[in-house]
């Protein structure tokens, strides 16, 4: 049996949460399940222990501010994955440098794609499926009024369980101490 692998989130709980879940529950209906979030550290297998990589997140994270992010357009990484998201328009280098300050220690992994701070919007099943939804996402998307603005405040740590399915392990709060420990 591989070992699991864990990631870190911010979830997004605005009004654009809501209406992502509800694209999501629409267009693949088997991904209902998972929440809006921007990953901040892509699905990794640790290189020590939970608790050394809560450690880790804890000294990093309570040095750095609370920021807010502005969400831009509807792409795919399409022919890549078949995946269809929001770009992060507005302070995406935030989300970078963040990236790259936790991305060490019992956290470190080398990634499978260059780092782009992205909302998933879904993951289709196929290319085909994926290009079939876009335009529609990008029309949903155009007509959405509510604000674009993401507050990154508070991260997740989560473990790996199970085929698409996660476990919220700690919060982590930016510029403060974790709330919760394992």
């Amino acid at each position: 049996m591989a070992p699991p692998q864990y990631a870190l989130v911010a979830y997004v709980k605005s009004p654009v949460g809501t209406f992502i879940e509800s694209l999501r529950r629409e267009f693949h209906p088997q991904q209902a399940h998972l929440p809006a979030h921007i990953t901040i550290l892509p699905p990794r297998i640790l290189q020590g222990s939970e608790t050394e990589a809560l450690e880790t997140l804890e000294r990093i994270c309570r040095e750095v501010e609370p920021f807010q992010i502005v969400l831009g357009e509807v792409a795919t990484f399409v022919p890549i994955t078949p995946t269809v998201f929001i770009r992060v328009a507005h302070a995406a280098y935030r989300m970078r440098e963040l990236h790259d300050r936790l991305n060490v220690n019992a956290l470190q992994a080398e990634e499978q794609w260059p780092y782009m701070p992205h909302l998933t919007i879904f993951r289709m099943d196929t290319v085909e499926q994926a290009r079939a939804a876009l335009d529609e996402a990008r029309c949903r998307w155009d007509d959405y009024r509510e604000a674009r603005r993401v507050p990154v405040d508070r991260l997740t740590f989560v473990r790996e369980a199970g085929a698409n399915g996660w476990i919220d392990l700690a919060p982590v709060p930016l510029g403060r101490r974790l709330a919760a420990t394992l």
